[in-house]
């Protein structure tokens, strides 16, 4: 093959109809398996808030039940402070590296990391002082309090990972705005772990007061 004929083939290989020919179109298959897995853990979590509000409605009117009092909120309003504004850092990361804007990702993302980071340690001293009060034996309350809420602090580390992950392979130059997809999908997850806490804190903390 001459010269000219490799140009060519080059030339042909590489036109706007060949590349849009190889490139895949619509949403990727690991945007859907994302999505997929995120809803079928909302409706593991959607079966856990039936049962939290089945054992309210059938155990009286005072809830929680005695001798325990309504759920402290100190704590929890700052854990919500922390949690569900850690979104914002993500999306940011998220629509900077599409724009090539690595240290926006890597900012963002650190971001979240301490946000969430400290989201867990609010949780553990919550717990450190709830069990004090009561266990994840102590009655079908305090069973459904601690899964819930321990299932949630689950994704929360799983999520953590996730991003600590990203974070190390921007930090060694991965992604870019034409490779970000990681990036996408995590930020998925993410917001879904923040969704799920916002209807934890109606559920579980404030609902009881009403």
């Amino acid at each position: 093959m001459t010269a000219a004929e490799l140009s060519e083939t080059v030339r042909e290989a590489t036109s706007v109809p060949a590349l849009a020919t190889e490139m895949p179109s619509g949403r990727t298959t690991g945007w859907w398996g994302m999505i997929m897995f995120v809803t079928t853990e909302a409706t593991l979590f959607a079966v856990a808030f039936g049962s939290y509000f089945y054992v309210r409605f059938q155990s009286g009117p005072q809830w929680p039940p005695p001798p325990l009092e309504d759920p402290k909120l100190t704590k929890v309003l700052i854990m919500t402070a922390l949690l569900l504004p850690s979104s914002l850092p993500v999306m940011w990361a998220e629509r900077g590296i599409r724009k090539g804007q690595r240290w926006r990702l890597r900012a963002g993302l650190a971001i979240t990391l301490v946000l969430g980071l400290s989201f867990l340690g609010m949780q553990a001293w919550e717990y450190s002082e709830d069990l004090k009060k009561h266990t994840f034996t102590t009655d079908a309350y305090s069973s459904l309090f601690y899964g819930i809420t321990t299932f949630h602090g689950f994704h929360v580390t799983v999520g953590l990972l996730m991003v600590g992950w990203l974070l190390g392979a921007s930090l060694r130059g991965s992604f870019g705005y034409r490779r970000h997809e990681r990036v996408r999908l995590t930020a998925i997850y993410w917001h879904f772990v923040d969704v799920v806490w916002a209807v934890i804190l109606i559920c579980l903390y404030l609902s009881p007061r009403l």
